[in-house]
């Protein structure tokens, strides 16, 4: 990159960086020009993720936890991490029923599919815990467990109450539960998460 421009592109602030139609408006320069400068690698694009903001009783926490991690077994020689073989991770994750806008490709003589809600803003979502273990491996590294347990949703099963076109009265119907509570969860643990296990 010219000396000049790099010099040019220093002085703007970061928040006037953020695309390349501000850029070129700060640096009175065409798109076409900036874009050839990415592509030479004098500019590169960049992801900036924001960070926690640690406290000094957070840092404290969080090296109290590397350190209870550590094997206190006497045999070895060099202080290393625990092997996590008795440890299973869980997670939760929400996903929407339906997306706003979904692209389909459909054959010529298809018909578009008619799809509905009761809000765009309020679309049904489900939630599924996750759980996951440290992968096992034999002494010839062959797999013998990949860590995967299971995806458990937040779900229940209901007749229906009315005939339809659809469906019969009595039919079952899988619900999301809206409401994920700790007693929710805690039965979920008992009655899917550990028989997994």
């Amino acid at each position: 990159m010219p000396k000049p421009l790099r010099q040019d592109v220093a002085g703007i602030p970061l928040n006037r960086r953020t695309t390349i139609r501000t850029m070129t408006s700060a640096l009175n320069m065409s798109k076409t020009s900036l874009h050839m400068r990415v592509k030479e690698g004098s500019l590169k694009p960049h992801s900036n993720a924001i960070k926690p903001m640690l406290t000094e009783e957070n840092r404290k926490v969080r090296l109290q936890f590397c350190i209870s991690m550590i094997d206190s077994n006497p045999s070895h020689n060099i202080p290393c991490f625990i092997d996590m073989f008795d440890r299973v991770h869980i997670d939760e994750k929400w996903f929407y029923l339906s997306r706003t806008s979904q692209k389909y490709y459909l054959l010529p003589e298809e018909e578009e599919s008619y799809r509905t809600c009761k809000s765009k803003k309020f679309i049904t979502k489900v939630m599924f815990l996750c759980v996951v273990a440290r992968p096992r491996f034999d002494l010839e590294r062959n797999e013998m467990f990949d860590g995967k347990i299971g995806m458990f949703p937040f779900v229940y099963k209901e007749a229906t109450k009315r005939k339809s076109k659809n469906q019969e009265v009595g039919t079952l119907e899988t619900k999301p539960i809206e409401s994920v509570n700790k007693k929710v969860t805690r039965k979920w643990l008992i009655d899917y998460v550990l028989p997994a296990i």
